[in-house]
């Protein structure tokens, strides 16, 4: 018989709590995981954190949080694109086999 752990609803953080634990990190002798057991999340979330504001700053090699910004804005513009062109492929056979008629 199989058991299935139930699932803890994903959490959201804002901007400004993530950025004040980050700070807390930064500003501290604390370990990660010390401060993370503190606000009540896990260390590998405040980790992740840290790390990327370590590329944010050039400290640590990575992409950038508006790199992914943007990325994410280009990839969303990207699928737009190619739906608009299918859609017109589409119109334009329509066209044709409607004047072949």
């Amino acid at each position: 018989m199989e058991v299935h752990k139930a699932r803890r609803p994903r959490r959201k953080f804002s901007d400004e709590f993530k950025r004040d634990a980050v700070e807390i990190v930064r500003s501290s002798d604390r370990s990660i995981a010390e401060v993370a057991r503190e606000l009540g999340i896990y260390d590998s979330s405040l980790g992740s954190w840290v790390r990327q504001d370590q590329v944010d700053r050039g400290e640590r090699e990575g992409v950038s949080s508006n790199d992914k910004d943007r990325l994410l804005e280009l990839e969303r513009e990207n699928a737009r694109l190619r739906m608009e062109r299918e859609l017109l492929k589409r119109a334009v056979a329509f066209w044709v086999k409607e004047s072949d008629e």
